[in-house]
C-alpha cells in the first residue's frame, strides 16, 4: 500500500480578530497574539504578519511530504469561512475545508444551510466550547439531519472525558449516515489519570465503534508537549485507542500552526514513523490511508524528498 501522508486536523486564517468569553484575541507581529489577556507565541516567529495562510502551509506541507490537509475551525480564531472558501477554490486537491457557524447564537441552522450552498463539504463544531449548549438540541439535530442528507461531514471536538459523549451518541444513532470525525484523540491527556487508565476517555474513543465515526489526533504533540519529542506517551495513547476501535478508525492530525511553535511540522508526525510500537501497515493507515478513504481524497500528489543543506 502506497504511503500518502494526510494531515487530518489543521487551521488557517488571515488574521485573528475576535473575542472569547469577553476577552480579546488579536494577531500581533512576529507570530504573537494577544490571547485572553496574555501575549503568547501563537504561531512560529517567521510568520511576522500574523497571516496563517494556505501558501505558507503548503510550503511546510511540500517540505514534509504531506500530500493534503484537512482544515477545521475554532472559535478562538474567529470565523474564517470567507477566506477558506477562497482556499478550497484555489487548492482543491490539497485541502478539504470545513465551514463553521456561530453556534453561540440561535439561528445557526440558516448559516449552516448557506455554508452548504456555498460548497463546503464539511462543517466544524468546537463542541468543547459549547458546554451548556447541548449538541443534541433541536436546532443542532435539524442541522445534523441536513448534513446527513447532503453528505456533509462533521468535525467535532468534545470536552475532556465523557462530558458530551451521551449527547453525541444520540446524534450518531439518529444520523447513522452522517460521517463524523472526533478531534484531539478525545483530549487524551487528562490532568490526573493517563488516558489508558481513564474510563471516561475510553467512552469517548469508543464512539468510533460506530461505522460512521472516526477519531483524529490533532494536537497530540501539544497534549504531550511537556514530555516532548518523541512523545512516547502520545504513541501509547494512540495504541490504546487502536486497541479499543482498531487502527483503521484513527487518523493523524498536527493542529498546525500552533503546534509548530515548539517543533517542526515534520516532527509532528515523524515520531510515528520512527516508533517501534506500530507496524508499518498501521503507520500507513494512521498517517494517511484512513483519512484518504474517509474524506474521499482521490487526487493526492506525490512529493519528492528534498535533501537538507545541513545533511
Amino acid at each position: 500500500m502506497k504511503q500518502y501522508i494526510i494531515d487530518a486536523h489543521s487551521h488557517l486564517w488571515l488574521k485573528q480578530d475576535t473575542t472569547w468569553n469577553g476577552q480579546v484575541i488579536h494577531s500581533m507581529k512576529n507570530g504573537r497574539s494577544l490571547f485572553l489577556g496574555e501575549e503568547v507565541q501563537m504561531v512560529p516567529p517567521f510568520i511576522i504578519d500574523g497571516r496563517n495562510t494556505a501558501e505558507v502551509f503548503l510550503s511546510n506541507m511540500d517540505y514534509a511530504q504531506v500530500s493534503a490537509a484537512i482544515v477545521v475551525q475554532e472559535f478562538i480564531d474567529g470565523l474564517q469561512n470567507k477566506y477558506l472558501a477562497d482556499v478550497i477554490s484555489k487548492y482543491p486537491d490539497r485541502f478539504f475545508v470545513f465551514g463553521m457557524a456561530n453556534y453561540l447564537e440561535d439561528g445557526f441552522y440558516e448559516e449552516a444551510c448557506s455554508l452548504i450552498q456555498q460548497g463546503f463539504k464539511g462543517i466544524a463544531i468546537p463542541g468543547h466550547r459549547l458546554l451548556g449548549r447541548p449538541l443534541n438540541s433541536e436546532e443542532m439535530m435539524k442541522m445534523f439531519h441536513l448534513m446527513e442528507e447532503k453528505g456533509v461531514i462533521l468535525s467535532i471536538t468534545l470536552a475532556d472525558g465523557d462530558q458530551q459523549v451521551a449527547e453525541l451518541r444520540e446524534v450518531i444513532e439518529s444520523c447513522p449516515q452522517l460521517k463524523i470525525a472526533i478531534g484531539h484523540l478525545g483530549m487524551a491527556n487528562p490532568p490526573v489519570t493517563p488516558p489508558w487508565e481513564n474510563e471516561s476517555w475510553r467512552q469517548q474513543i469508543m464512539l468510533a465503534r460506530h461505522d460512521n465515526v472516526m477519531i483524529e489526533s490533532g494536537g497530540i504533540t501539544w497534549l504531550y508537549n511537556s514530555e516532548f519529542y518523541p512523545f512516547p506517551s502520545a504513541v501509547r495513547a494512540i495504541c490504546e485507542a487502536a486497541s479499543l476501535v482498531g487502527m483503521e478508525k484513527l487518523m493523524w492530525g498536527s493542529d498546525y500552526p500552533r503546534t509548530i511553535t515548539a517543533i517542526t511540522y515534520k516532527m509532528s508526525y515523524d515520531f510515528i514513523t520512527k516508533s517501534k510500537e506500530l507496524t508499518d501497515h498501521e503507520k500507513v493507515l494512521f498517517l494517511g490511508e484512513n483519512a484518504r478513504r474517509f474524506y474521499g481524497l482521490d487526487h493526492l500528489i506525490d512529493l519528492p524528498y528534498i535533501k537538507n543543506m545541513s545533511e
